[in-house]
């Protein structure tokens, strides 16, 4: 029996420019991503927050891939909104504007019948928002953190009450070395396992991802494309994909975790193939079982 995930993240529009064109008004935001790729594997409970320019039609996507969006408040304002544009080098970007709005003064209430979710993965949000979130579970099977420079910058103590609480953080290179003060990778992942942290993923963006735990560490590489158009939530839709196939373990296990690992991978290259969400919605599991088995060969001996 497939299990539900939980998702606390941000709802947005983005306005994307790359070398391979334009695309404004697009569907974005951290759970938006990451609920559209974890729904092709588990149900999905979305908790965030838009404003009243938010169209039906963008529900309409998220309620056609079964996602429950009993947690989405539609407030009076306007939705969070980005502005970037890529370079020639797409891990280059410029921010050209964030517009908070309505997201500013989010705090995330978790529905009562979302409260037993037993998979909850807390998006790229305040410590003390995810912290709140937390108290507002009893008690769930498996919990998953994001975070970014901004937050281990500007309310580190916070994060580090949050990460004990965790099974599993999601992070990358330069994060983990500003978050731990440690000058080699192996370092820093021990200095967070001896704090209990249980698992890491390290995002490599097109260099793959590690996953550390106890048990050692396991890397896939990234699934190879010949042309990514759009970068813009490729870690979520890797969250997604990764928690997504949590999901469906009987016993979430290093062997599942590392199977997830490659799933991630595999959703994060459909979203970078199109812009926004495009590369999501018009998705199969055939499409996705045969890159996972490609992506798979890729690596064995």
């Amino acid at each position: 029996m497939k299990k539900s995930i939980l998702v606390v993240g941000s709802v947005a529009f983005d306005d994307i420019e790359t070398p391979w064109g334009k695309r404004f008004n697009a569907l974005g935001g951290s759970a938006v991503y990451f609920s559209l790729a974890a729904s092709h594997f588990s149900h999905v409970n979305f908790v965030g927050v838009a404003g009243n320019d938010y169209p039906d039609g963008a529900l309409a996507v998220l309620h056609r891939h079964g996602i429950d969006t009993t947690g989405l408040k539609i407030t009076d304002g306007l939705t969070f909104r980005w502005g970037g544009r890529y370079h020639q080098d797409l891990n280059q970007r410029d921010t050209l504007y964030t517009h908070l709005n309505v997201f500013a003064d989010f705090s995330p209430k978790i529905p009562t019948e979302y409260r037993t979710t037993p998979i909850v993965f807390l998006g790229n949000i305040q410590p003390a928002l995810q912290m709140a979130v937390l108290n507002q579970l009893p008690r769930p099977e498996f919990i998953g953190l994001d975070t970014m420079n901004y937050w281990i910058n500007s309310t580190r103590a916070e994060l580090m009450q949050v990460i004990p609480k965790v099974n599993l953080l999601v992070i990358n290179d330069s994060e983990l070395a500003e978050l731990t003060g440690a000058d080699n990778l192996l370092k820093g992942l021990k200095f967070l396992h001896e704090l209990g942290l249980q698992y890491l993923i390290i995002k490599r963006g097109e260099y793959g991802a590690i996953l550390s735990s106890a048990d050692g560490l396991f890397y896939t590489p990234a699934f190879p494309l010949e042309m990514p158009v759009d970068p813009t939530g490729a870690g979520d839709s890797f969250a997604g994909g990764f928690f997504g196939y949590l999901g469906t373990c009987e016993h979430i296990d290093y062997a599942c975790l590392k199977k997830a690992v490659v799933y991630g991978s595999v959703l994060g290259s459909f979203c970078v193939e199109n812009f926004s969400v495009d590369g999501l919605v018009n998705l199969n599991q055939q499409k996705i079982n045969t890159r996972y088995r490609q992506l798979r060969q890729m690596v064995e001996i």
